[in-house]
């Protein structure tokens, strides 16, 4: 019989197709081509000495020669700091200039190393990267919301294989984040609490559902996961805000992040997946409702006619399956493995 569950942070449901399910080995896709993407390719806007085909670097670590981080405005930017935010109204319409910051990170010179790959030095910077660039966009008063996400694969997505992450920050909070923070102020202003600590306090408590823990961060699959093998790491300690993250935990979540990625990649074949940095809205950062995480989706399934009309997702994985495998499968490491 299938089972309908609750996601507390969303109040959206989810149906776990028991009957549908398939058991998780059953995900793996095979051989990738990817896995034999070459480290240079003289045709990639990304790679080394290519340089003058982007846009001028918004910042770049290392040296511009021997640059080991690449930050660049995007050419084909989403928003740009154009204009104002002054809205227009013409009866039930509304617009705006579209404006904002759209940039991406280039995470690594080699066209063929991903974070499940990059030493944890690497991994580290990279993260602080991501913090440098949300602290960076969060002083222009007109942003309000900042998003760090990560696209991996043509059904993620992504139009370059270049390792890359994106980053948009725009000057209006979106329902989709806006009805999470209600929801998560609602639960605080009834019970005194985080909603979002209480949901990783309970995923730990439970157990069945963690893949991985570190001394500052809890990864897990969610109760109510919409997709199979979604993936969440959460802070132990209550933070709302990413760009608020100390030293210490970003060298311990480059290590659970990067074996967290590494099992994926194993255990599923190299998996296209969307890699989204949750964070509070800027003006809400230093609140106590809201908490931010990490959610990793492997696009292994396709929404279909149901999920579009209905809202409702159907998940045909059970997440205390999907978490069992990953916890318990075995990697060697990177060194075993080539790219």
């Amino acid at each position: 019989m299938s089972e309908l569950r609750q996601d507390p942070t969303t109040y959206d449901w989810v149906i776990m197709a028991k009957e549908r399910a398939k058991r998780p080995h059953e995900f793996k896709k095979g051989a990738r081509v990817r896995t034999d993407l070459p480290a240079f390719r003289k045709d990639c806007p990304f790679c080394p000495g290519n340089e003058a085909r982007t846009p001028e670097a918004s910042a770049v670590y290392g040296s511009p020669g021997n640059w080991s981080i690449r930050v660049i405005p995007n050419k084909y930017a989403a928003l740009t700091p154009v204009g104002d935010t002054a809205r227009e109204e013409i009866k039930l319409f509304r617009k705006s200039h579209g404006y904002g910051r759209h940039e991406v990170i280039i995470e690594n010179p080699l066209h063929n190393q991903f974070i499940a790959f990059m030493p944890e030095a690497h991994v580290e910077e990279l993260i602080r990267a991501y913090r440098d660039r949300y602290k960076e966009f969060r002083k222009d008063p007109n942003i309000k919301v900042i998003i760090i996400f990560k696209n991996h694969g043509e059904a993620a997505g992504t139009s370059l294989e270049h390792p890359h992450t994106q980053v948009v920050a725009s000057p209006v909070v979106p329902p989709f984040i806006r009805r999470r923070y209600e929801i998560a102020t609602r639960h605080y202003d009834n019970t005194g609490r985080c909603l979002y600590c209480d949901l990783r306090s309970d995923e730990v408590e439970a157990g069945v559902r963690i893949v991985g823990e570190s001394d500052h961060f809890v990864a897990l699959h969610p109760f109510a996961s919409r997709y199979p093998f979604e993936t969440w790491i959460m802070p132990r300690v209550h933070n709302s805000s990413f760009g608020r993250i100390h030293d210490n935990e970003i060298a311990d979540l480059s290590r659970l992040l990067r074996g967290t990625l590494l099992k994926l990649h194993a255990a599923l074949d190299d998996p296209d997946y969307n890699l989204i940095i949750h964070t509070a809205p800027v003006d809400d950062e230093h609140k106590t409702y809201y908490m931010w995480h990490i959610q990793i989706i492997p696009r292994l399934t396709l929404a279909a006619g149901f999920e579009l009309g209905s809202g409702i997702y159907i998940n045909t994985a059970m997440p205390e399956e999907t978490a069992a495998f990953i916890r318990d499968f075995s990697v060697q490491g990177p060194e075993k493995w080539t790219i």
